[in-house]
Protein backbone atom coordinates (compact mmCIF):
# COMPACT_ATOMS: atom_id res chain seq x y z
CA UNK A 1 0.00 0.00 0.00
CA UNK A 2 1.29 3.46 -0.75
CA UNK A 3 0.52 4.82 2.72
CA UNK A 4 0.97 1.83 5.04
CA UNK A 5 2.34 -1.66 5.30
CA UNK A 6 0.99 -4.99 6.53
CA UNK A 7 3.30 -7.67 7.89
CA UNK A 8 2.74 -11.15 9.25
CA UNK A 9 5.69 -12.08 11.45
CA UNK A 10 6.44 -15.19 13.45
CA UNK A 11 8.96 -15.42 16.26
CA UNK A 12 11.67 -18.04 15.99
CA UNK A 13 11.94 -18.81 19.72
CA UNK A 14 10.30 -18.12 23.07
CA UNK A 15 12.18 -14.83 23.54
CA UNK A 16 10.93 -13.34 20.26
CA UNK A 17 8.87 -10.21 20.68
CA UNK A 18 6.77 -8.14 18.29
CA UNK A 19 7.80 -4.87 19.93
CA UNK A 20 11.54 -5.59 19.58
CA UNK A 21 11.03 -6.63 15.97
CA UNK A 22 9.01 -3.54 15.05
CA UNK A 23 11.50 -1.20 16.73
CA UNK A 24 14.43 -2.74 14.84
CA UNK A 25 12.49 -2.92 11.57
CA UNK A 26 11.37 0.70 11.74
CA UNK A 27 14.86 1.87 12.71
CA UNK A 28 16.56 0.06 9.82
CA UNK A 29 13.96 0.87 7.19
CA UNK A 30 13.60 4.41 8.51
CA UNK A 31 17.32 4.96 7.97
CA UNK A 32 17.01 3.57 4.44
CA UNK A 33 14.06 5.86 3.76
CA UNK A 34 15.98 8.89 5.03
CA UNK A 35 18.84 8.10 2.66
CA UNK A 36 16.78 7.13 -0.39
CA UNK A 37 13.31 8.64 -0.12
CA UNK A 38 13.51 11.59 2.22
CA UNK A 39 9.86 12.56 1.70
CA UNK A 40 8.70 9.33 3.39
CA UNK A 41 8.87 8.37 7.05
CA UNK A 42 7.25 6.00 9.52
CA UNK A 43 4.55 7.17 11.89
CA UNK A 44 5.46 7.03 15.57
CA UNK A 45 3.07 4.23 16.53
CA UNK A 46 1.99 0.95 15.00
CA UNK A 47 -0.97 -1.37 15.30
CA UNK A 48 -0.48 -5.03 16.07
CA UNK A 49 -2.77 -8.01 16.15
CA UNK A 50 -2.04 -11.51 17.36
CA UNK A 51 -3.44 -14.14 14.99
CA UNK A 52 -5.52 -16.61 16.95
CA UNK A 53 -6.01 -20.19 15.84
CA UNK A 54 -9.71 -19.66 15.20
CA UNK A 55 -9.04 -16.72 12.83
CA UNK A 56 -6.66 -18.60 10.62
CA UNK A 57 -3.65 -17.36 8.75
CA UNK A 58 -5.44 -17.70 5.41
CA UNK A 59 -8.16 -15.25 6.47
CA UNK A 60 -5.59 -12.68 7.61
CA UNK A 61 -3.56 -13.14 4.41
CA UNK A 62 -6.74 -12.71 2.37
CA UNK A 63 -7.52 -9.45 4.19
CA UNK A 64 -4.00 -8.14 3.55
CA UNK A 65 -3.88 -9.19 -0.10
CA UNK A 66 -7.35 -7.74 -0.77
CA UNK A 67 -6.37 -4.37 0.71
CA UNK A 68 -5.21 -2.85 -2.62
CA UNK A 69 -8.48 -4.05 -4.19
CA UNK A 70 -10.53 -2.31 -1.49
CA UNK A 71 -8.49 0.87 -2.06
CA UNK A 72 -9.18 0.70 -5.83
CA UNK A 73 -5.51 0.31 -6.77
CA UNK A 74 -6.10 -2.95 -8.68
CA UNK A 75 -9.10 -5.02 -9.71
CA UNK A 76 -7.64 -8.26 -8.37
CA UNK A 77 -5.04 -8.86 -5.64
CA UNK A 78 -2.90 -10.89 -8.08
CA UNK A 79 -2.30 -7.67 -10.07
CA UNK A 80 -0.72 -5.84 -7.12
CA UNK A 81 3.07 -5.80 -7.68
CA UNK A 82 4.10 -5.19 -4.05
CA UNK A 83 3.07 -8.45 -2.44
CA UNK A 84 5.40 -11.17 -1.30
CA UNK A 85 6.77 -13.30 1.47
CA UNK A 86 10.12 -14.01 3.05
CA UNK A 87 10.68 -17.23 4.93
CA UNK A 88 7.34 -18.88 4.18
CA UNK A 89 5.48 -20.40 1.29
CA UNK A 90 3.19 -17.67 -0.02
CA UNK A 91 2.05 -20.04 -2.78
CA UNK A 92 0.45 -22.32 -0.18
CA UNK A 93 -1.53 -19.45 1.32
CA UNK A 94 -2.50 -18.11 -2.09
CA UNK A 95 -3.75 -21.53 -3.26
CA UNK A 96 -6.03 -21.69 -0.24
CA UNK A 97 -7.51 -18.34 -1.24
CA UNK A 98 -8.53 -19.29 -4.77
Amino acid sequence: MPDHQHLIVTGTDSTSGVLDFIKAYKQKTGYWLSQNLSSASWQKDFFDHIIRKDEGLVNIARYILDNPVRKGLVDNWQEYPFKGAIGCELDYILQAMV
